[in-house]
C-alpha cells in the first residue's frame, strides 16, 4: 500500500472516529517515509484519543524535520492549551507570530491562552492586534467577547458574540457563549434556542450539555437535566475542566 493510501485511509478512519485503526495507518506510513505532514496527522488523532505524552513525542519528531512547521506549531500550542500550560502555549503561538506576523489565527489563539492565564488585558491587545490585521474574523470577535465576558463588560461580549456571528452563521461557539449570557439574565427559553442551535452545528460541544443541563434543572425537567450532565461528562475530558466535572457529578448524585 502506498504512502498516498495509507494517508487517506488515517484520515478516512479518523473521520469515522476509529482512532486507533487511523494511529496504524499514520504509523505505518512513518516506516516508509517520516515527514512533518505525517507525524502532524499522528499527532492529532493521539490527542483526540487523549495520549497526551504520545502527541508530545510525534510533535517533537516533526519539528525536529521542520522547525518552522506552522502546521506543528499550531498543535503543540492548541496541545498546551488543552493541558492547561498556557505560558508553554502562548510560547508556541507567538513562534508562528514571528514567522508570519499577518497570521491573525495565531494571534486569536494567542489571546485565548493569555485569556486562560488570566493576563486580561494583554489578551484584549493581542486580539485587538488580530483585528487590525483581519477586522472580520469571526473567531477573533468570539475571543474578545470571551475577553469581555471575564472583564465583566457583558454588553460589550454579546456585542461580539453577535458579531462574531454574523460574520460566521456556522460557527457554534458563538451561540452556545450566548446562551451561557442569556441563561445568566434568566431568559430561559432564549438560552435554550441558542444552546439547541450550537449543538446542532456541533453535538461535540461538550459546555453545550452543560447550559442544558442547568437549564432543564431550573424547568424540573430532572431527567433531561441528568441526560444533558452525563453527556457533558462523556465528552469534556479536559485535564483543566476536573473541578467542574467533579461539580457535575455530585449534582447527578444528588438528582438521582
Amino acid at each position: 500500500m502506498s504512502i498516498e493510501d495509507l494517508l487517506e485511509k488515517g484520515v478516512q478512519a479518523q473521520d469515522q472516529g476509529d482512532l486507533i485503526a487511523a494511529e496504524n495507518f499514520f504509523q505505518q506510513a512513518l516506516k516508509t517515509e517520516k515527514t512533518a505532514e505525517i507525524w502532524s496527522l499522528l499527532a492529532e488523532v493521539q490527542i483526540e484519543s487523549g495520549t497526551y505524552a504520545k502527541a508530545h513525542k510525534s510533535l517533537a519528531a516533526g519539528l525536529l524535520l521542520e522547525a518552522d512547521n506552522v502546521d506543528l506549531l499550531f498543535i503543540l500550542g492548541d496541545l498546551y492549551l488543552e493541558e492547561g500550560k498556557f505560558d508553554q502555549a502562548i510560547a508556541s503561538y507567538q513562534q508562528i507570530i514571528d514567522l508570519n506576523p499577518q497570521d491573525a489565527d495565531a494571534r486569536v489563539s494567542k489571546a485565548v491562552a493569555q485569556l486562560n492565564n488570566d493576563d486580561l488585558s494583554a489578551a484584549e491587545e493581542t486580539c485587538r492586534q488580530a483585528l487590525d490585521v483581519d477586522p472580520e474574523l469571526a473567531f477573533a470577535h468570539n475571543a474578545l467577547g470571551d475577553i469581555y465576558i471575564a472583564q465583566d463588560k457583558v454588553a460589550a461580549g454579546m456585542k461580539c458574540f453577535h458579531q462574531a456571528l454574523k460574520l460566521d452563521p456556522s460557527d457554534p461557539q458563538p451561540y452556545l457563549s450566548l446562551a451561557e449570557l442569556y441563561y445568566d439574565d434568566d431568559q430561559l427559553e432564549l438560552a435554550e434556542e441558542y444552546c439547541q442551535k450550537g449543538l446542532e452545528l456541533d453535538a461535540s460541544l461538550a459546555p453545550g450539555y452543560l447550559t442544558l443541563g442547568y437549564l432543564c434543572l431550573d424547568q424540573d425537567r430532572t431527567q433531561e437535566a441528568i441526560d444533558n450532565f452525563q453527556q457533558f461528562l462523556r465528552l469534556e475530558t479536559s485535564a483543566t475542566a476536573k473541578h467542574i466535572r467533579d461539580e457535575v457529578a455530585a449534582v447527578i448524585d444528588g438528582l438521582k
